[in-house]
């Protein structure tokens, strides 16, 4: 009952500490170091280190990738705002066209949140190069899509449960999603890590 009762208190803390930090970062600069900070947490969780300072681990994180975040943050921002704007003009144009020029809007939006659910994962698991985070983590979504569809039908699942409780939204929503797509991505990294000594070996 105890361990139960303990990580139920972790789960909400480091929710409740990614909203605040996202509000200091007046929710656009703030929710991307906060999503780091969290998935840095998590990541701690994952490699067994269940005694980690959560706070003191989710503020240095902040700090530190503040800047770094927001660059990240920037380039996927873009790149949504333009699918948003393509997305407006396919709707504008009507008929046959619309249903042809329709195809490959989807499949950009399939590629990108694919990117998506893995960039955090990917920025908090390895260091790279800047431009390497996305490539890695389009890389690693699209060679193990069967994870990837696991995870997106995993969060869909968790939607469920937190729209008719609403309640627990502040305390059990992003910080349980953040657990998800954590744990399916190190299930891929280390699916990939096996196949490279495979293939070194």
């Amino acid at each position: 009952i105890y361990t139960v009762c303990d990580w139920i208190w972790k789960i909400a803390l480091v929710n409740i500490l990614w909203i605040l930090f996202t509000l200091t970062g007046i929710i656009v600069f703030g929710v991307m170091p906060a999503t780091v900070a969290l998935f840095t947490v998590v990541r701690k969780w994952n490699m067994k280190e269940a005694d980690t300072p959560i706070s003191q681990v989710f503020f240095q994180t902040y700090k530190k990738e503040f800047l770094h975040a927001n660059s990240v943050g920037l380039i996927m921002g873009a790149i949504g705002f333009f699918l948003f704007i393509d997305y407006r003009l396919v709707m504008a144009i009507g008929g046959t066209v619309q249903y042809i020029l329709s195809i490959p809007f989807l499949i950009l939006l399939g590629l990108y949140l694919i990117t998506l659910l893995y960039l955090f994962p990917v920025y908090v698991h390895f260091e790279l190069k800047f431009l390497q985070y996305f490539k890695y983590a389009f890389y690693i979504g699209t060679l193990n899509i069967h994870i990837t569809i696991l995870m997106v039908a995993a969060l869909l699942l968790l939607s469920f449960p937190l729209s008719f409780f609403p309640g627990f939204i502040p305390f059990f929503s992003v910080s349980l999603m953040s657990i998800v797509m954590m744990f399916g991505a190190i299930i891929a990294f280390k699916r990939i890590e096996k196949k490279q000594k495979k293939f070194s070996a």
